[in-house]
C-alpha cells in the first residue's frame, strides 16, 4: 500500500488549492463544467432463451485494443462529477480537504464524509442513464472510478483494455447497464422489503399482471417448441417404417412378383401405427397450445395498451431508478458485510485484483460456465414437466466485497420463466469464491421456494436442514450450506473427500454431477462407488 503522506500529496496535486476553486483561469475543475453533459446509451440482453444449452466460450477476456479514456486524468475528473447538480461539488471539495490536511482524524472525518457525497452524485448519474453517456459517467458508475489517477498506471491500463459492450449477449450488468435496462422498462424493479402498494396505482397492478402473463406466454410458446421437435422425431421414424415397407424382394419362384414381408417389415407395420398415433395426439396438443397462446396473446396486448396510455414518461423512468438505486446500495451492504470496507471509491489503497480476479463480464461468464459444467442443473427450473435453463441476472457491483448474493430466487409474478437476481462484487480477494457463494445462495432460495412450508422438511433444504440441526451445530445454516456448496463444486467433484457422509449423500441426489464425473468418481473410492451404486438402485425402483 502507498505511503499516505505520498498520496495525499499526489492527490493534492490532481485536485488543486482549495483556496482558488473560483478562479475561472487557473483552476484546473471549473465548476461552471457542472453543465451539460451528454451521456451514452448500453446494452442489455433481458429477454429469456430456454433453448440455450450452456454459455458462450469466452475466447478473448479483454480488447486487443485499450480505450483512451483514462489517458487525460483532469479532462476525465471534470466530466464525471459534472452535471450531477451540487453533488460533485460538495465531492470535489470534500477531496480537497481531505488530500490537504496531514492529521489522521481529520482524515478520517473526511473519509467518512465521502462516502454519502459519493453516493448521492452516483444516484444522479444513474438517472441519467436513460440517455446517452459519456464515458466517464458510465466509469464512474460502472467501476467507482472517479478520478484516473486514483489508480496506478498498471491498473489503468487493465481498466482500458476491459471490453465495454455485451458482445455475448448475455444476462451479466455492470451497474450502469443494469440501470438503463431496469429505467427502461426492459427489467422490472427488483423487490425490496419494503410495501409499496400504498403507493401503487392501477398502473402499477397492470404492470405485475402483465409480468404473469408474459410469463405464462413465455411457458406456452417453449411448450409449442417442444412439441415441434416431438413432431420431427416422430415423423423421422415414420419415414423410417414407411421405407422399410417399401423395401422389396423379388421371388426367386415366380417371375414379376415379391417375396412376403420379412419380420422386420411386419413390425415396420406396428411401428407405422404407433407413430401416426403419436403425431395425432402432439397435433391435438399443440392446437390446444396455439389456442391457449391466442389468448395469452391478447391479454398481453390489453394490458400493455393500458400501460402504455397511462405512463407517466420521465417521472416513472426517475421514481423506478430511485428505487432501484435503494436496492442497490441494500445489495452492496450485504455483500460487503458487517466488517468489510464500505468505501465506494476506487482506488489504488484498496484495489488489488489482477486481470483474472477482476469481476468483468468475461471473467464471470467463464465461473459461471464452470460451475455449470459440475452442476449441470443450477440455473434450470421445471415448468409444465419441462425443465427450463433460465440463466440468472447477474448484477456486477464496482465494491470491495468478498461474497456474492442471491436478491431473488426469481419474480414474485412470474416463477414460471423469469430470472433470478445475482449481485457480485468486482473486487473481491477471489473472484471463483465470491461467484460461488452467490450461486450456492441461489441454489438454497430457489431450493427453499420450491419446497414452501415444508423447506424444513423436504428436499435440499429439508434434508440439509434436519442434518444441521441434528449435529447441534451452530450459526447460520444457509452460510453453512454456502460453505458446504463450494467444497461440493470444487473438492469433491475432483474426488477429494471434505465433507460430512450424510452432507455428501444428500448433495449427489439433489445436485448430482454429470455423468462423466461419476463414472470418474465411482473409481476413485468406495465412498462414490456406493453412492453412484444407489443411483442404478434407483434407476431401477419404479419411484425414481
Amino acid at each position: 500500500m502507498a505511503d499516505n503522506n505520498e498520496l495525499e500529496s499526489e492527490r493534492a496535486s490532481w485536485l488543486g488549492n482549495p483556496e482558488h476553486i473560483q478562479e475561472k483561469d487557473n483552476d484546473p475543475f471549473d465548476l461552471d463544467l457542472l453543465l451539460g453533459i451528454d451521456q451514452e446509451k448500453s446494452n442489455n440482453g433481458a429477454d429469456v432463451d430456454v433453448q440455450a444449452k450452456g454459455f458462450p466460450e469466452i475466447t478473448k477476456p479483454f480488447a486487443d485494443t485499450p480505450i483512451k479514456t483514462f489517458d487525460e486524468p483532469l479532462a476525465y475528473y471534470k466530466e464525471a462529477v459534472s452535471n450531477t447538480e451540487e453533488n460533485g461539488a460538495r465531492l470535489h471539495g470534500i477531496l480537497q480537504k481531505y488530500s490537504a490536511t496531514k492529521e489522521p482524524k481529520d482524515r478520517s472525518v473526511f473519509r467518512q464524509q465521502m462516502i454519502p457525497a459519493f453516493w448521492e452524485m452516483l444516484r444522479i448519474i444513474a438517472r441519467q442513464t436513460s440517455g446517452t453517456m459519456s464515458d466517464p459517467k458510465r466509469f464512474v458508475l460502472r467501476y467507482g472510478l472517479v478520478h484516473p489517477q486514483f489508480i496506478d498506471t498498471e491498473q489503468r491500463a487493465l481498466f482500458s483494455k476491459v471490453i465495454v459492450e455485451n458482445e455475448y449477449n448475455q444476462p451479466v450488468y455492470y451497474l450502469d447497464e443494469w440501470f438503463k435496462a431496469v429505467g427502461s422498462g426492459a427489467i422490472q424493479n427488483s423487490s425490496t422489503d419494503e410495501v409499496k402498494t400504498a403507493k401503487a396505482g392501477e398502473n402499477t397492478h397492470q404492470k405485475q399482471a402483465l409480468e404473469k402473463m408474459e410469463g405464462k406466454l413465455n411457458g406456452i410458446t417453449d411448450l409449442i417448441r417442444n412439441k415441434a421437435q416431438e413432431r420431427l422425431t416422430t415423423e423421422g421414424k415414420l419415414k423410417e417404417a414407411f421405407e422399410m415397407i417399401l423395401r422389396k424382394e423379388s421371388s426367386s419362384k415366380v417371375p414379376a412378383a415379391f417375396e412376403r414381408y420379412s419380420q422386420a417389415q411386419r413390425e415396420s407395420f406396428t411401428e407405422l401405427q404407433e407413430a401416426v398415433k403419436e403425431l395425432l395426439k402432439i397435433d391435438r396438443e399443440t392446437a390446444a397450445l396455439y389456442k391457449e397462446c391466442s389468448q395469452v396473446e391478447e391479454e398481453v396486448g390489453t394490458l400493455k395498451s393500458k400501460i402504455t396510455d397511462e405512463e407517466d414518461g420521465d417521472s416513472v423512468d426517475r421514481k423506478v431508478i430511485d428505487t432501484e438505486f435503494e436496492t442497490v446500495r441494500q445489495m452492496t451492504k450485504m455483500i460487503v458485510g458487517r466488517q468489510g470496507n464500505y468505501f465506494p471509491i476506487l482506488t489504488k489503497e484498496y484495489f488489488h485484483c489482477g486481470p483474472n480476479d477482476l469481476g468483468t463480464r468475461e471473467n464471470v461468464i467463464t465461473q459461471l460456465a464452470w460451475i455449470e459444467s459440475i452442476d449441470t442443473e443450477v440455473f434450470c427450473r421445471t415448468y409444465r414437466n419441462k425443465l427450463n435453463r433460465i440463466v440468472p441476472y447477474v448484477v456486477l457491483l464496482p465494491n470491495y466485497g468478498d461474497m456474492g448474493i442471491c436478491w431473488e430466487p426469481f419474480d414474485r409474478y412470474n416463477r414460471a420463466t423469469s430470472r433470478a437476481r445475482v449481485a457480485i462484487p468486482m473486487y473481491s480477494k477471489n473472484l471463483q469464491a465470491a461467484i460461488l457463494s452467490a450461486i450456492a445462495d441461489l441454489r438454497w432460495q430457489v431450493a427453499k421456494e420450491k419446497a414452501s412450508y415444508y423447506w424444513m422438511e423436504e428436499g435440499l433444504t429439508g434434508y440439509y436442514y434436519q442434518w444441521f440441526t441434528e449435529k447441534k451445530l451452530k450459526g447460520d445454516v444457509k452460510e453453512a450450506f454456502i460453505a458446504d456448496y463450494s467444497t461440493w463444486i470444487i473438492k469433491e467433484s475432483e474426488g477429494i473427500q471434505r465433507l460430512d457422509k450424510e452432507v455428501r449423500g444428500i448433495f449427489w441426489r439433489y445436485m448430482p454431477f454429470p455423468q462423466p464425473i461419476k463414472d470418474k468418481l465411482k473409481t476413485r473410492s468406495f465412498t462414490y462407488q456406493e453412492l453412484y451404486q444407489r443411483d442404478v438402485n434407483r434407476s431401477m425402483s419404479d419411484g425414481y
